[in-house]
Order: C-alpha cells, then sequence, then structure tokens
C-alpha cells in the first residue's frame, strides 16, 4: 500500500479520490514543525505539498519518496538540487490554476483602471451628487497589453483580452510565433523595446535566476506614465524597491500585486502604504472552483504516477 502525506489541507475532492482507492493510505498533517514533519516523511512514497519550503533536511529523510506533488504551478519552495539527486518526480497542477489566475488579472486590471474603491467610496459617504466631481477612469477597450510569459495562464488570459478588444502583444522566447498568431496576439523579440508602448504589462513566467528582478527601474522608467503593471507569478520578478520608486516620481500610473518577495510581506514594506498598488494576499486561485480543480489534480497526478500514466505535461522537467 502507497502511502500519501498531504502537507496542509486540501478540497475534499481531492480527498474522495484517494479514499476511493484500497491501494493507498493518506494522512492530511497541518503541524508544520520540522521535527514532527521529519517523523511523518520518513515511510511516505508520496506528498502533497502546498506552501512549506520543502527542503534537503526533509526531502533526505524521506527515504522512500517517489514524487512530489506540487498544489500550484510554482516550485521555487522545493529543494530541485535535492529532488534531481534522489530522483524523485515533482509535479505541479499544470492545467487547474490558469483561468482563475487570469480572472484575477482582469480584476485587477479593472479594479485600478475604473476606479472601483473610488466610486464606492463616493456612494458609501453620500457624495452621490458630486460623482460629476470625480476623475474619469480609462477604458481598456484599444489599450496595448504585453502578456510575459505564455503558459497556460498566458492563453488564457489573451482570450478575455481579445473578448475586452484589447491588443495583445507576448514575450516569450520559447513560443512559437504562429502559437500566439493564431490566437489574435503579436510575438515581440525585443521585451526592453516593445514594453515601452504597453498600457498594461502582465507578468506569467516562473521565478529563476534569468527572472529574478527582470522588471527594475531601468524598465520602469522606459514605460509609460499611464501604464499599469500586474503580477500574479512570483514576487520576485519585480524589484519591490524599484516599484515603489517608480510609482512614488510617476514613471507609471498603477500596479497590482497578488505576489510579494517575502511573504508576508512585512508591516514596514512601502508598497503596503502605496495608494497606487492594488493587493491581494497570493490569491489568485483562491476560488471555489480552482479549489476543487487544485484538490482533484494533485492527488489525481499521484494516482497516475503509480499508475504509470502520469500527463507529461504535469511533470517538471529537472
Amino acid at each position: 500500500m502507497k502511502k500519501v502525506l498531504i502537507i496542509e489541507k486540501i478540497h475534499k475532492s481531492g480527498i474522495k479520490l484517494i479514499e476511493n482507492r484500497d491501494d493507498f493510505s493518506y494522512e492530511v498533517v497541518e503541524n508544520l514543525e520540522i521535527n514532527f514533519l521529519k517523523n511523518k516523511l520518513k515511510d511516505c512514497d508520496a506528498v502533497c505539498l502546498r506552501v512549506l519550503k520543502f527542503n534537503k533536511e526533509l526531502i533526505e529523510v524521506a527515504t522512500k519518496l517517489k514524487i512530489i506533488s506540487r498544489h500550484g504551478v510554482g516550485y521555487d519552495n522545493v529543494d530541485i538540487e535535492t529532488v534531481k539527486k534522489k530522483n524523485i518526480t515533482l509535479a505541479i497542477t499544470a492545467k487547474a490554476n490558469a483561468g482563475s489566475v487570469a480572472e484575477h488579472v482582469f480584476f485587477m486590471m479593472l479594479s485600478i483602471s475604473r476606479g472601483i474603491d473610488i466610486y464606492d467610496k463616493c456612494v458609501r459617504e453620500g457624495n452621490f451628487s458630486k460623482r460629476n466631481d470625480l476623475q474619469l477612469t480609462k477604458e481598456l477597450w484599444n489599450k496595448n497589453i504585453l502578456i510575459v510569459g505564455f503558459g497556460r495562464t498566458g492563453k488564457n488570459l489573451i482570450k478575455k483580452c481579445i473578448g475586452f478588444d484589447m491588443n495583445v502583444f507576448v514575450y516569450d522566447p520559447y513560443v512559437h510565433r504562429k502559437i500566439i498568431d493564431d490566437l489574435g496576439g503579436k510575438k515581440i523579440d525585443d521585451f526592453t523595446k516593445k514594453i515601452k508602448e504597453m498600457d498594461y504589462v502582465s507578468l506569467h513566467m516562473p521565478l529563476t535566476n534569468e527572472t529574478k528582478n527582470l522588471i527594475d527601474l531601468k524598465i520602469l522608467s522606459s514605460m509609460k506614465k499611464n501604464a499599469i503593471i500586474i503580477n500574479t507569478s512570483r514576487g520576485d520578478i519585480i524589484n519591490e524597491k524599484d516599484l515603489n520608486d517608480a510609482l512614488n516620481k510617476n514613471m507609471i500610473s498603477g500596479a497590482g500585486l497578488d505576489v510579494f518577495t517575502k511573504e508576508p510581506p512585512n508591516a514596514n514594506n512601502p508598497l503596503l502604504k502605496n495608494k497606487k498598488i492594488f493587493l491581494s494576499p497570493h490569491a489568485s486561485t483562491f476560488t471555489e472552483e480552482c479549489a476543487e480543480r487544485m484538490g482533484i489534480e494533485t492527488i489525481q497526478n499521484i494516482i497516475d504516477f503509480f499508475d504509470r500514466k502520469l500527463d507529461k505535461a504535469m511533470i517538471v522537467k529537472l
């Protein structure tokens, strides 16, 4: 019987999947204390992992571990070198998240562009009759958006952008031009040049040595003054100090952040007080539908692995 350790709770639909198999046993743990986890990991064949830092110390004690199934698409909380060394398969929920994250991007773009907080405050404070004094907001219609990274989320997002009559440009050196053209976008090759023409920039790439601090003061200062940047990928892709400086100096007009360099961010992080930023707590997948899809996909990846039919799209190439 294969033993599965589920570190932090997942949707009940995922649990039902594994309960329907008599060749698997499972345990859900909420205690993230290292020694407690080391004891639990000793005889595990599989791990369902959410946000815990799964470091070398934890991986090496799990001598029977064959697969780590991430409840999400990012895996910067996993010690990749140790995983490679021990020949452990790393799987992600590659298909479950895209729609929810793409919707969150639109939620942020519309909230910032249409001044949702201003309108709401106007009515609640009894200033309805003063609406003509409010600053005019902006439409998404006919605006230029650059999608940086064109995986499943980027492909989902482009459909929504086209629906809003936006002009979509895509930067991803690993995606063929025809794929982007067929979805109604335009592939760009020079990221630093084209970003100067964008009204919106949405980031959708993993955190690597190449993408860390990709968006810095040099890039931000080259953008249009009315530009808005959205980050739902990983916090370190944007240099937070540079972003705060750029907003305070009116180099760009706004930002939407669902992710941060340190999570949760420190209370003294200046971004928390910057009124030009729309913030959410790494919650772009926090919908009822996405939580269910992720729970199911996380467990299905484990089952499929041992049934020798795991979809290659779910496996991280190490």
